[in-house]
């Protein structure tokens, strides 16, 4: 469906405006030059579904624009089978001045639907945009979610081989986010290919058969989602082996000013790994300071077996300070209520300085302990988690006489 072989991408950037027309003039170079793409080659098969992740300015956007014709490489080359529409920046192929009705017209002669077939389908895209009172209206007069909701509704009814998707789809609210999701999911279950940019790393892996992680211009891993979210996970940490130290725990990374030795987690009931729904489970973690660390987090992760993020806590989000002088080891140690779906999660455990590991993280530790959640105590649910949950009920007499019932405790532990 897509074969990019090699492709690379440089803008030229001006100091200002009038450089350009000196260096036309003059002859000489006021420029300088900005590789965003850097010899990137892959593949997406028909029906697959690819995530692309990476910083601000690793390339992304430059990579979809490529892909759906908007920039042209300046070496390698990209052949494509099937019909392409993009979801791109907001706004890209409307004109503002004109009404949503007119930019259903124009919007989709652009992505390569005939008259027939936007009349045919018009309707159905301002009912799926929910846009029916204000389709009349000049654009100009939209917010920035329903000039999404339009570009969406509108890409994903010219009936594309591949829809590509950027972060677009992050300014719509809740309830149409999941909309899009789910045709996104029907879209994908009849053979369409899909690729897909953006920061919701859940997304990625739920959606995703695997993703690519750029990294300043340059392709740096292509994988399935929970392991190339890790690598991402990683190039945030602003990890690069040149500066690492060497880890006692395989696959782990960070500066090494800090590590964990040991570690132990088991339901307190159990003493095991298998743990029941609402079991209190305790985790511990033993920790060896290289050197001293005034200001250390300590932290822990669950994941199910997709790769989801469940939850995640640590000692500053706690209000637990931790400073560690040379050479000290202590246990920190977490006891929470398992109050989640039965299935196979596993724990991630981080060690970094503030509320997160972007500023300095000294080990990150994917996946250290593997855990089972199996049958449930207490009130059955549905659903991830088991929330504590109330319930009144009000009978209503004759003369709107209220005889309230004793409210009743939903989704507690028993």
């Amino acid at each position: 469906m897509i074969a990019v072989n090699g492709i690379t991408k440089r803008f030229k950037l001006y100091a200002k405006p009038s450089d350009r027309l000196k260096e036309l003039v003059f002859g000489r170079c006021y420029h300088h030059t900005y590789t965003a793409l850097d010899n990137v080659s892959f593949k997406v098969g028909k029906g697959e579904a690819v995530g692309i992740l990476g910083k601000n300015g690793a390339g992304k956007s430059t990579l979809l624009k490529l892909l759906t014709g908007i920039l042209l490489p300046d070496a390698g080359r990209i052949d494509i089978q099937g019909k392409v529409t993009g979801l791109l920046e907001l706004g890209t192929g409307f004109d503002f001045n004109l009404s949503g009705l007119e930019n259903i017209t124009t919007n989709g002669l652009l992505l390569g639907m005939t008259p027939a077939e936007i009349r045919s389908l018009r309707d159905q895209i301002i009912a799926f945009a929910e846009l029916e009172h204000y389709i009349k209206e000049p654009l100009r007069t939209y917010s920035s979610g329903m000039v999404m909701r339009l570009a969406f509704a509108i890409a994903i009814h010219a009936n594309p081989d591949c829809f590509i998707v950027d972060e677009a789809l992050s300014v719509g609210d809740a309830h149409f986010q999941q909309k899009c999701m789910r045709k996104i999911r029907r879209f994908r279950e009849r053979g369409g290919t899909l690729v897909f940019v953006s920061h919701d790393l859940n997304a990625v892996k739920m959606i995703c058969d695997r993703a690519l992680v750029l990294d300043q211009g340059r392709l740096v891993a292509d994988a399935p989602p929970e392991q190339a979210v890790n690598y991402y996970n990683r190039i945030i940490a602003k990890m690069e082996s040149a500066e690492e130290v060497p880890s006692t725990v395989p696959g782990a990374y960070g500066s090494g000013r800090a590590e964990m030795v040991e570690w132990e987690f088991r339901g307190e009931e159990s003493l095991t790994t298998v743990v029941s729904s609402g079991e209190i489970c305790r985790c511990r973690l033993r920790i060896r300071a290289q050197q001293e660390i005034p200001q250390l987090t300590v932290g822990i992760l669950i994941r199910d077996r997709f790769g989801q993020d469940i939850f995640g806590t640590n000692s500053y989000l706690l209000g637990v300070p931790l400073t560690l002088g040379p050479e000290q080891e202590v246990d920190v140690v977490f006891r929470l209520p398992m109050t989640i779906a039965p299935g196979k999660y596993t724990l991630t455990a981080a060690l970094h300085t503030d509320e997160n590991h972007v500023e300095e993280c000294f080990q990150w530790c994917d996946n250290i302990v593997k855990f089972e959640v199996a049958g449930i105590k207490g009130t059955r649910f549905a659903g991830v988690c088991r929330l504590a949950t109330t319930m009144e009920v009000i009978k209503r007499g004759r003369g709107n006489a209220e005889d309230r019932l004793k409210p009743g405790v939903v989704g507690g532990a028993h």
